[in-house]
């Protein structure tokens, strides 16, 4: 567990309310509805459902899969919310758990427990729906793994996924080893995230916090397995007091979808579903544009963009939810860069900063460019590419948000 210095008590005390000084926060004029859980519920782990995994025209028939899930706050009652947002057919779940994870696929002794939807041991879920499982009493501790495994019985057509995971799960194609605390079924792995789309937890965090964004909330670039996305970094910071959500999807754009990309819906249309209508929302970070502006076609309209950034404020605000707006992070060295789209970048910061429209900013333009050339990321925060951070640029993002803002 990466530690941090604890958040001052004055912030805490003010969250939202008042400055680490004090002294009155403007943004405490935005309504904050959404302080406390409905029914003591927060969200403590979530996955954007992107798209269907390619060629599962019959879905996994027979398949086990012990999904790999990390938390960010902890409690003593769990619930897990199951995806079929792509899929073509009704979905049969014949059997679902969830446990803390020991080590790879197996469990500790004595956590696992089986999920009921209704009381009933499986639930049928129809295309393009959730379903929510009841909760289980299980003491879900903060900043862990958790195995969340899936059976699935009987044909049922495309199955829904979450490509960009950075975390390795675990299948077995040979029946029904839901209920294996031993790993030693789990034979198979995967990097990518089947189903599961959320984990919420009750009696712990106040309320939940949203990262909605493309491949650098998801975290493309840092280490595989080792959580350092920068929303991980950001619950480290927090302590469990909220959990942390990512709604990132890689290659996610605002305004346009991009069919067979895996890259979800664009952020607009998912918006709902992805971060308004989880767990106990009281804040939302939005960290997209820059596919918009890199990707062909090209958005080279700052006002497009800045259209959408109002619109997901005023649907946030209209839940009494806070939002708060980063800024898009340098990408000179990235293959498509040129002078055009740099001047899209920073006209959409120039508005991120000076706006008006959101309730705070996070810069992680400044956080992460390199002061000898600001329109480059600073070499010590680049994964190599020049567009997406590693680890240590990540934990700079995290650094940049200011916890009085939440």
């Amino acid at each position: 567990m990466r530690r941090f210095p604890a958040v001052g008590a004055a912030v805490l005390a003010g969250l939202g309310l008042l400055t680490a000084s004090g002294s009155a926060n403007p943004e405490s004029a935005v309504p904050v509805l959404a302080q406390h859980a409905v029914g003591g519920w927060v969200g403590t782990w979530a996955a954007a459902p992107a798209s269907a995994v390619p060629n599962t025209p019959d879905g996994y028939p027979g398949y086990s899969i012990r999904n790999v899930v990390h938390t960010s706050a902890g409690g003593g009652r769990a619930r897990v919310h199951l995806s079929n947002a792509f899929g073509a057919a009704p979905l049969t779940f014949g059997h679902v758990t969830v446990a803390v994870q020991a080590t790879g696929p197996d469990a500790v002794p004595g956590t696992l427990r089986s999920l009921t939807f209704g009381g009933a041991p499986s639930v049928v879920v129809p295309a393009g729906a959730e379903a929510l499982s009841d909760p289980v009493n299980l003491r879900v501790p903060a900043d862990t793994n958790l195995l969340v495994t899936t059976y699935v019985p009987v044909k049922s057509g495309p199955v829904t996924y979450h490509p960009a995971a950075a975390q390795t799960s675990y299948f077995t194609r040979a029946g029904d080893f839901a209920a294996s605390e031993s790993g030693t079924p789990y034979t198979e792995q995967t990097s990518v995230w089947h189903y599961v789309s959320g984990v919420d937890v009750q009696g712990g965090a106040e309320a939940s916090i949203v990262t909605l964004g493309d491949s650098i909330t998801d975290g493309v670039g840092s280490v595989s397995g080792a959580n350092h996305r920068w929303p991980d970094y950001l619950a480290d910071r927090l302590h469990g007091r909220y959990g942390v959500l990512n709604a990132g999807i890689s290659a996610n754009r605002l305004l346009l979808d991009v069919p067979g990309s895996g890259a979800g819906q664009n952020a607009l249309s998912r918006f709902d579903r992805d971060v308004l209508s989880v767990g106990g929302v009281r804040t939302i970070i939005v960290l997209e544009g820059i596919n918009d502006i890199q990707q062909d076609p090209h958005q080279t309209d700052p006002a497009a963009i800045t259209s959408a950034y109002r619109q997901l404020v005023a649907q946030a605000h209209a839940r009494g939810i806070r939002v708060l707006g980063g800024t898009l992070t340098p990408f000179k060295g990235w293959r498509v860069y040129d002078d055009t789209l740099e001047a899209t970048r920073q006209a959409v910061n120039s508005f991120i900063r000076t706006g008006g429209v959101f309730d705070g900013v996070a810069d992680f333009d400044a956080a992460v460019r390199d002061p000898a050339d600001p329109l480059r990321m600073l070499p010590a925060y680049d994964s190599g590419d020049h567009l997406h951070p590693c680890d240590a640029g990540y934990e700079r993002m995290a650094a940049a948000v200011r916890l009085d803002r939440l």
